[in-house]
């Protein structure tokens, strides 16, 4: 993209993770990357398409979603650090004050201190000569929105929602047509609204984002609060991590999956590795092997696996042939799931050959299922349950599905999401706590709707957010 100033910035967005990264060409041949993750392949593609040399990297906070790619990028291409001071990082970075300047060759960056997302955040200001550019915002303004407060715990929510609100309206005070460019958008847990725009301005925002409409600072505070949704366990640990500085990988080798044979992978099984099958639902359903955990590959992959999966624990994938592993390992190693070991030589054909068990989990799809006839659960967020849902059906988030699943009586369950995937990776891990008679349904409520000129239930006539156990005893337990 071009900015009125016509200083160019590429962006490279992570579907999966929500995110978008950005190449600032400085004219020279040479690069700024601000939030590049840890995974950099999509950023070096971008980098060649331009012509371009990274010479500095820039992280606008300590990233709780992703491991960030800087000091990769500082080690493989002699990249400078730039970060904000407050962040104590304990690698070699060049750490920012509030109002520092970089001198880019050409273009000024300027250090704005934008805490409330964390504490250490700054925002960084392009300038081309004496007009601001545009202000690259990470977690602080984002289109529609703001990022989170609630990262570092409850204790301290409340002092930094009320940071936000200061940081927001220092950069809501910036030249209207200044480019506005978030690291968090659409399909971050981050707190980003859904929608196609990744970048804005700032006069745009002060038209159509509702938190700057906001005045007073109690009201920004609950507003901001009244929009949260859960996030992944994972969130809790990557900022550690990024202060310390992720391991330095091995590039060329880190994105392979050496290969097991089926009597191996059966004994780290019983040595408690978690088997990973990352085929299509369908191919999931049909055959896999017991107790294992269903996350069809796709964005979402890295997330649900952190969500769901424990980093302390080995990890053997289930692929088909034509799943690329690298687009396996390099998203799980984004959100440090680093002791991913190796995967089933062969596939499942030579697990069946081996002799060893297979089970199998009944496919439905959504205009097939009669909710009178069995229990319907779907763990799908809050939010999406709420906007529309089977009558009758209950609630469980799939995040908190491994802490709770001790609250369902076993019984026939149809378990459902927005299509698939999420449903069976609830079905697989309800299957290892030993429940039976399962089915995925492929398709999700509104399609239930639509097959049958159905009403879904909504807003506050939702039923209660209950794991819609049959047992009283549970059910009461689950309130």
């Amino acid at each position: 993209m071009v900015t009125p100033t016509e200083v160019r910035v590429h962006a490279v967005v992570d579907e999966g993770l929500g995110n978008s990264s950005y190449l600032l060409d400085l004219g020279d041949g040479a690069a700024l990357v601000v939030d590049p993750p840890r995974d950099l392949r999509a950023v070096h593609t971008r980098a060649r398409a331009e012509g371009l040399r990274i010479r500095f990297v820039a992280d606008t906070h300590l990233h709780a979603d992703f491991l960030s790619g800087a000091v990769q990028l500082a080690h493989d291409e002699g990249a400078t650090v730039l970060a904000s001071a407050a962040g104590a990082r304990r690698f070699p970075h060049r750490g920012l004050h509030d109002g520092d300047e970089v001198d880019l060759g050409g273009l000024r960056l300027t250090a704005l201190a934008t805490p409330g997302h964390t504490d250490e955040h700054v925002s960084f200001l392009v300038s081309d000569g004496a007009a601001p550019a545009g202000v690259f915002t990470g977690g602080s303004l984002i289109v529609g929105s703001a990022a989170r407060p609630d990262l570092l715990g409850p204790n301290r929510t409340d002092d930094l929602a009320r940071a936000q609100f200061a940081s927001l309206r220092r950069l809501a005070a910036l030249p209207a047509a200044t480019a506005v460019w978030p690291t968090h958008g659409a399909g971050s847990f981050c707190s980003a609204p859904p929608g196609a725009q990744r970048t804005s301005t700032i006069g745009r925002e002060l038209a159509t984002n509702p938190l700057l409409r906001l005045d007073e600072e109690q009201g920004f505070v609950e507003a901001l609060l009244g929009s949260l949704g859960s996030y992944p366990d994972y969130f809790r640990r990557l900022g550690e991590i990024n202060r310390q500085g992720p391991a330095v990988l091995d590039t060329e080798r880190a994105g392979t999956l050496t290969a097991l044979p089926a009597s191996a992978v059966r004994r780290l099984r019983a040595e408690g590795a978690t088997l990973v099958d990352v085929r299509p639902v369908v191919e999931y359903a049909a055959a896999h092997i017991p107790g294992s955990l269903s996350d069809a590959l796709r964005a979402q992959f890295a997330t649900w696996l952190g969500w769901v999966a424990s980093p302390d624990n080995d990890i053997v994938v289930v692929r088909n042939p034509d799943q690329d592993p690298a687009d396996i390992v390099w998203p799980a190693l984004d959100i440090g799931m680093e002791r991913i070991v190796g995967e089933l030589a062969g596939g499942l054909d030579a697990w069946t050959a081996a002799g060893y068990d297979i089970a199998a989990t009944r496919v439905l799809r959504s205009e097939q299922l009669d909710p009178a006839g069995l229990r319907v659960l779907d763990v799908r967020q809050s939010s999406e349950y709420l906007a529309g849902h089977l009558p009758g059906a209950g609630h469980l988030e799939l995040g908190s599905l491994t802490g709770r699943v001790g609250e369902l009586v076993p019984a026939p369950t149809a378990v459902m999401c927005g299509h698939g995937e999420r449903a069976a990776t609830a079905a697989s891990l309800l299957e290892s706590a030993g429940h039976r008679d399962l089915a995925v349904v492929v398709g999700g409520a509104q399609d239930w709707a639509d097959a049958g000129g159905r009403a879904l239930v909504t807003g506050a006539d939702a039923e209660p957010v209950t794991a819609g156990s049959p047992d009283p005893a549970t059910e009461e337990a689950a309130r």
